[in-house]
């Protein structure tokens, strides 16, 4: 097994996951979660509207990127690139001082950070869905089920940037949009939610989802995937918790009523009712409202297609697999690497 360290830069959040991989019998890639860390730092701040990165957000990332070193070493992750890897998405691929970051994570972590295209990022959030459809961390999809044929569309709501991926064992289609919870927030909702003001980021939503349809088939998926803070907030919500519990949360189902039903609760709700929630972290606070509406339109676009195409969705599921998992997946060593150490 090869010890590993993935870490996911986002537009609010940073996280680490350092885990053992390899591969089974069969080939198929493995992790055994060591450690996982979510801090919420909000490097994006600002960055849809000045185009850098705020001095003292970039403070706070590179702290918690300190922190993550720290972890590496304690664990025994080794030097170098082949175990370790730093991915920074959505606000470092906007900022223009984005190498004043790029800078502090090579000298703290000792890897080049990957500022990521979309792309990428679809990618990689469809690999590490994947665990979740197997099960977790140490089980496959098995040949010839029903869910190994079923094309799902995974769905990666960030602070930034929305991934919308379809496919059944690989990606067949992507596109990475330019919409999130701080995004949302940044550009109509620092007021609070409006009638007016919700009614123009519905619009801006909309408007991205015409053309995300020119790229991926929003009628085609027999199952749709959300991943990411947002969705498990709203997955949350409509299950009752009183605190964030990953048993619950992971690989739950919901109808799209109820996820549109706590959605549209979210997008309404008072500071006071936000802060009674124990599954919200106080970080995403402020942001909750703008994620829930994204979702929110998302989940709609694709009840009204795949209903028109005579394929009604049926269900919603929750993965806390994501673009994380799929960071460290990519650390695992080929197969032709393992069966020469076993010779």
């Amino acid at each position: 097994m090869t010890r590993v360290a993935a870490i996911d830069c986002g537009t609010n959040t940073i996280r680490l996951l350092i885990a053992e991989a390899d591969r089974d019998r069969s080939g198929r890639p493995r992790l055994e979660v060591l450690r996982r860390r979510n801090e919420i730092v909000r490097l994006g701040q600002g960055v849809d509207r000045t185009g850098v990165l705020n001095p003292e957000a970039l403070e706070r990332t590179l702290t918690v990127v300190d922190a993550y070193a720290t972890d590496c070493d304690e664990l025994g992750v080794a030097p170098g690139e082949a175990v370790r890897r730093f991915v920074a998405t959505s606000a470092t691929r906007d900022a223009r001082n984005r190498e004043d970051f790029v800078t502090g994570v090579r000298r703290l972590l000792g890897v080049e950070p990957e500022v990521v295209s979309g792309q990428e990022e679809a990618r990689l959030s469809f690999s590490g869905s994947l665990l979740g459809a197997r099960g977790g961390e140490d089980s496959g999809v098995r040949e010839g089920s029903e869910c190994a044929q079923t094309p799902r569309l995974v769905v990666d709501l960030g602070g930034g940037s929305t991934e919308l991926v379809l496919g059944v064992d690989a990606p067949s289609a992507a596109i990475s949009l330019d919409t999130g919870s701080v995004r949302i927030t940044e550009r109509f909702l620092t007021g609070g939610v409006t009638p007016e003001t919700e009614a123009a980021a519905r619009a801006e939503v909309r408007g991205l989802l015409d053309d995300a349809e020119r790229v991926v088939d929003l009628s085609a998926p027999g199952q749709l995937v959300g991943l990411a803070g947002t969705i498990t907030t709203v997955t949350a919500h409509a299950l009752g918790l009183q605190a964030f519990d990953p048993q619950a949360l992971n690989g739950a189902e919901l109808s799209p009523d109820a996820v549109l039903t706590s959605c549209e609760a979210i997008v309404h709700s008072t500071a006071e009712q936000r802060a009674s929630w124990g599954y919200l972290a106080p970080g995403r606070r402020d942001v909750i409202a703008a994620g829930a509406l994204v979702w929110s339109e998302v989940v709609t676009r694709v009840v009204e297609r795949t209903a028109a195409a005579g394929r009604p969705l049926e269900r919603v599921t929750t993965s806390l697999y994501d673009i994380l998992d799929g960071i460290a997946l990519s650390l695992v060593p080929a197969q032709a690497a393992l069966e020469g150490d076993e010779a």
